[in-house]
């Protein structure tokens, strides 16, 4: 029981700091952002003062009903930095 107790107290100290996310897409350069997304393949990252998005290196990346659409957020040196793809249902056309 003692086990279970400490595993459950690490997990949720654990928890907050896996979800947190990253300094502001406009405090890195555009290279620095579009080299998370290659390198991990699928991120979210911060892109303003209360939003945030996913985004993604292909669309293998995507669910199966989805389709890849460029993205372009600011960055440190470039207001309109393509930084790769975001996932879009395939329903969002109808």
């Amino acid at each position: 029981m003692k086990s279970v107790l400490t595993i459950l107290a690490f997990v949720a100290v654990a928890t907050p700091v896996i979800a947190q996310v990253g300094p502001p897409t406009s405090q890195r350069t555009c290279g620095a952002n579009r080299q998370l997304v290659l390198r991990d393949g699928a991120v979210v990252l911060d892109t303003g003062p209360t939003t945030y998005a996913r985004f993604v290196r292909s669309g293998a990346e995507c669910l199966v009903d989805q389709f890849p659409e460029p993205a372009w957020v600011p960055s440190s040196n470039n207001p309109q930095c393509f930084i790769g793809y975001r996932c879009k249902d395939g329903s969002d056309d109808f």
